[in-house]
């Protein structure tokens, strides 16, 4: 028998779900953040967080966005559910532009796209059981439904594969897999359409991460949920995201569907990821690029292409120094931002 949880989100999923077309779509996202120096806090520059970003999502689908630690995934994934406002670009949800949004509009919004944070312990109260930091989401948006909050509790905790006991407890008793768990559930208190899934299982033991990543599979299939998936570890993307969107220096280079990325990655700097992650189908034939140099500072990224000071291609001349490639598509579906391909 059907849970409320899985009839609710079912009704919910009817009456929104009118527009045709992709449910998040991203044009000409960026990002920057100003840097302030002396006394009166004058503008010294600018933090390229995000520069140029433009992708979509389907209805169902999983895009995971992947790249090094401080390319802009985060703050891509906060820049779609308008936890910061962005510099340019805007971000269109089930049609609608969401800086069009008033403050009703806007409430409305954050039922139908949530977010999932990195640190399972970080992003709990300490002082609030388990069933009071559910029970406060309900509340807050008007879903507690009197004499029914209890079983809507126990009903989130059921569907992450937690006990309903565990309203009980406080974040401090459960293991990291478990507060990742409870983590889910706040996110789905809500019924949401989309959730960005910010980091979630980089923070927990590998032996738990297949667990984690299993639960979020199965949940996508019962409440018909599209994902933003952000990590920087390739060997957890392929068993999650239909597409993939790789990005460097605040800017996406690569953008396919994920088995054909990592059967033949097109852009230089995914072939140097993909290079780095262990693959038993492989063998030894497979060849570790190693890239020279450091990633570039988000305040002073370099002119033109802003993988060219560290690019292996043997093609590399004075245009990729010079002109920054657009993402352009490809055959087979494929988009790449590469003057070589």
């Amino acid at each position: 028998m059907a849970s409320d949880i899985d009839r609710r989100a079912s009704a919910e999923r009817s009456a929104a779900g009118t527009t045709h077309g992709p449910l998040v779509l991203v044009e000409g996202l960026v990002k920057h953040f100003p840097i302030r120096t002396g006394l009166l806090g004058r503008e010294a520059g600018r933090v390229h967080a995000v520069d140029g970003v433009s992708f979509e999502i389907q209805r169902g689908e999983t895009l995971a966005l992947v790249g090094e630690s401080g390319c802009g995934k985060t703050t891509t994934g906060r820049l779609l559910l308008w936890l910061l406002e962005p510099t340019a670009g805007r971000v269109v949800f089930d049609g609608q532009d969401v800086s069009s949004f008033d403050r009703l509009g806007l409430r409305a919004f954050r039922r139908r796209a949530q977010i999932i944070f990195q640190d399972p312990f970080g992003s709990l109260n300490p002082r609030m059981t388990v069933g009071s930091v559910l029970r406060e989401v309900l509340q807050v948006h008007g879903i507690a439904r009197r004499g029914t909050a209890e079983r809507q509790i126990s009903e989130l905790l059921d569907a992450v594969g937690l006990h309903a006991d565990d309203a009980s407890k406080y974040p401090h008793e459960f293991s990291g897999g478990q507060r990742q768990r409870i983590g889910i559930a706040r996110a789905l208190a809500v019924q949401p359409e989309f959730v960005v899934a910010d980091e979630p299982v980089s923070a927990l033991d590998v032996s738990v991460q297949a667990q984690v990543l299993n639960l979020l599979v199965d949940l996508q299939r019962r409440f018909s949920l599209t994902y933003l998936f952000i990590t920087h570890d390739l060997s957890v993307v392929r068993q999650i995201a239909d597409r993939v969107a790789v990005m460097y220096l605040g800017r996406v280079v690569e953008l396919r569907d994920c088995e054909a990325l990592f059967q033949g990655p097109l852009h230089p700097y995914t072939q140097a990821l993909l290079s780095a992650v262990p693959d038993p189908e492989a063998g030894t034939d497979r060849q570790r690029i190693a890239l020279s140099g450091e990633v570039a500072s988000p305040a002073n990224p370099p002119p033109g292409c802003p993988f060219h000071p560290r690019c292996p291609h043997p093609g590399k001349d004075e245009t990729c120094s010079c002109v920054v490639p657009p993402l352009r598509a490809l055959n087979g579906g494929a988009q790449a931002a590469c003057h070589k391909i």
